[in-house]
């Protein structure tokens, strides 16, 4: 029989956002009692039960809102957005014929997962996804090859999607997902970045790269004009991608262009934290003005 822990731990594995719901305190009829734990995921209910029918349908929508909020704080540092006690009367607050209450504590897990998705399982993508498998990160690999699909390593942090025209998996991209164009050359890594930019304006990436050198990335800022978009869209994707570090080894451009993922990862998080200390600052003048 799978315990508890066997499925919390199979959603650490996953990288799957999840809330633990757990009742630590009960006062007179309750449906379950003190202790009892709940799994619930974006999905709703993943595993467990805190009493079933009305308080569990509300714990599941504080999950949910739980997890809404955390992913929309990233890494900020909002506590009441990761962690809540709930109390409630269950006749009052919940509408059930139970006079009891019920205190239950709702903490989120692997909500600030990293999304990077990378076109292309090449040579270099491969090297670059081992090295991204040993990271705290979720990767969704997209290809129209199976072979070289086939040869990622299993991990329950990757996801593997084929498409004979793999542009049509840009809409399907996480909002704050890491983008890399690494495919088998200019001529399908071409499509894909004009259909990012063309829906830059309502999806900003916080990072594309596109693999290739100088003279590919004159290519693409010629593709960019004759496809009549601004020249300004030229300026918010990198290539060639990476550091100036090592060689064209497959294995230290991987090396290279991980380093940049980082760098780039640490500054957004740097930015949002400033941005919320500022905000702090400014609501403790406006406090002190009133």
């Amino acid at each position: 029989m799978i315990t508890f822990y066997e499925r919390m731990s199979d959603l650490f594995a996953e990288g799957t956002p999840f809330v633990c719901a757990t009742i630590v305190d009960t006062q007179g009829s309750v449906p379950a009692d003190v202790g009892a734990k709940m799994l619930v995921t974006a999905d709703g209910a993943y595993f467990g039960t805190v009493g079933g029918g009305k308080i569990e349908n509300r714990v599941i929508q504080e999950a949910k809102a739980m997890l809404k909020a955390a992913g929309l704080v990233g890494t900020s540092g909002k506590e009441d957005a990761i962690a809540r006690f709930f109390e409630w009367s269950l006749n009052r607050d919940i509408g059930m014929t139970c006079g009891g209450s019920m205190r239950v504590y709702l903490e989120a897990f692997n909500h600030r997962a990293w999304n990077i998705t990378i076109f292309g399982a090449g040579h270099v993508g491969n090297a670059l996804i081992n090295l991204l498998n040993k990271l705290d990160c979720r990767i969704t690999c997209v290809d129209s090859r199976v072979e070289w699909l086939d040869k990622l390593p299993e991990s329950a942090k990757i996801r593997r999607v084929l498409l004979s025209e793999m542009k049509q998996f840009v809409p399907e991209i996480p909002r704050d997902s890491f983008v890399l164009l690494m495919t088998m050359g200019h001529s399908s890594d071409k499509p894909i970045l004009l259909e990012i930019l063309q829906n830059w304006k309502d999806v900003q990436f916080p990072y594309v790269g596109v693999i290739g050198s100088d003279a590919k990335a004159a290519r693409l800022r010629k593709d960019i004009a004759e496809a009549g978009l601004p020249d300004e869209l030229s300026k918010v994707y990198y290539c060639p991608i990476g550091l100036a570090l090592g060689s064209n080894h497959p294995q230290e451009i991987a090396v290279s262009v991980t380093a940049q993922l980082l760098q780039v990862r640490d500054a957004i998080v740097a930015a949002s934290a400033s941005v919320d200390a500022d905000a702090e600052a400014q609501s403790s003048v406006s406090i002190e003005k009133s």
